[in-house]
């Protein structure tokens, strides 16, 4: 298929509703979303506990959260295939091949990218901030609250970043979902299935729609920061 007929298609499968193509854009943003909002209160606590306490091994902690963020998603997928597989521990959740164990992938692989970031956000986040509220009598978890208030942006964006890595993964989603139609398809999944197939059309107006998405998250946060910067008299 010629490209231009292949953007013209891509371009009539958008406008036209069709509903196999929506369906795909549902459930990734379905899995997508579930996964993040179950990994985000682990990984914004444990990263602030990591950025805020000395403990013994630290240092090694950090380094390992760091290094998690290299690891492969398609690693994340095998783990979890043999985890969710019959003869797995978990096994008799019976996950597999459906919607929740694409969800609980998701979470494992948007959790290093949320611990990671925040960690990074509260470490760069000023002291006086949490010393300030300690000495007003707040107890630790209005200290927490403090100052992941003033890190709100790092935060923000360790949200953003991992959403945009798990919508964007194949993998997992692959391994574990196994690209059934209408149940587990996937907007990558979809993409790698369609190319394969010599069928360009779909997979350039899911690309399309992947573009948006990634262009709307990060539209809203810098909005979100150009509030900020003018109401404390900022440029």
């Amino acid at each position: 298929m010629p490209i231009l007929d292949a953007i013209r298609g891509a371009f009539a499968l958008l406008l036209s509703g069709d509903a196999a193509l929506w369906t795909i854009v549902w459930i990734s943003l379905k899995t997508s979303v579930v996964g993040l909002l179950l990994a985000a209160p682990l990984a914004i606590v444990l990263g602030y506990a990591i950025a805020s306490f000395r403990f013994g091994g630290r240092r090694l902690v950090i380094w390992l959260v760091q290094a998690s963020l290299s690891m492969p998603t398609v690693l994340i997928g095998l783990l979890l295939y043999l985890m969710l597989s019959r003869q797995g521990p978990l096994g008799g959740l019976h996950w597999l091949f459906s919607q929740s164990g694409i969800i609980a992938g998701q979470c494992l692989i948007a959790l290093p990218v949320l611990l990671a970031f925040t960690l990074s956000a509260v470490q760069a986040a000023d002291p006086r901030y949490a010393e300030t509220a300690i000495t007003l009598g707040a107890g630790r978890w209005r200290v927490m609250a403090t100052v992941l208030f003033e890190a709100r942006f790092g935060v923000m964006a360790a949200v953003i970043s991992g959403f945009g890595r798990v919508i964007s993964e194949v993998g997992c989603a692959l391994m574990v979902g196994g690209n059934i139609a209408g149940e587990t398809r996937t907007i990558t999944t979809a993409i790698a299935l369609e190319t394969s197939k010599g069928e360009f059309a779909q997979g350039i107006a899911l690309g399309i729609v992947l573009i948006v998405v990634a262009l709307a998250m990060n539209g809203a946060l810098m909005l979100a920061q150009g509030d900020a910067h003018a109401a404390r008299g900022r440029p």
